[in-house]
């Protein structure tokens, strides 16, 4: 399993909505949190291995309606 997290600059004012959309119809996401910055949304993802992440990336989140651009960051190591 890979862990993918995504930071996704939204049209103005459809940040929520492109949240919403994200978790009900990416099963590959696992969270979506709100963020100030340069940034609107910062995405959290779980990818099969093998998963071809720019695949993902351009096809399944940057096609949701209201997303102007992304950031994808690729983790590593999780500790706790």
């Amino acid at each position: 399993m890979q862990t993918i997290f995504v930071m996704v600059k939204c049209d103005l004012g459809r940040a929520y909505e492109v949240a919403d959309a994200a978790v009900q119809t990416i099963e590959q996401v696992s969270e979506v949190h709100s963020t100030s910055g340069q940034y609107d949304l910062l995405v959290k993802c779980f990818l099969p291995d093998g998963m071809d992440i720019g695949r993902f990336v351009t096809e399944q989140l940057q096609t949701l309606p209201g997303i102007k651009d992304t950031f994808t960051i690729i983790g590593y190591k999780a500790f706790s």
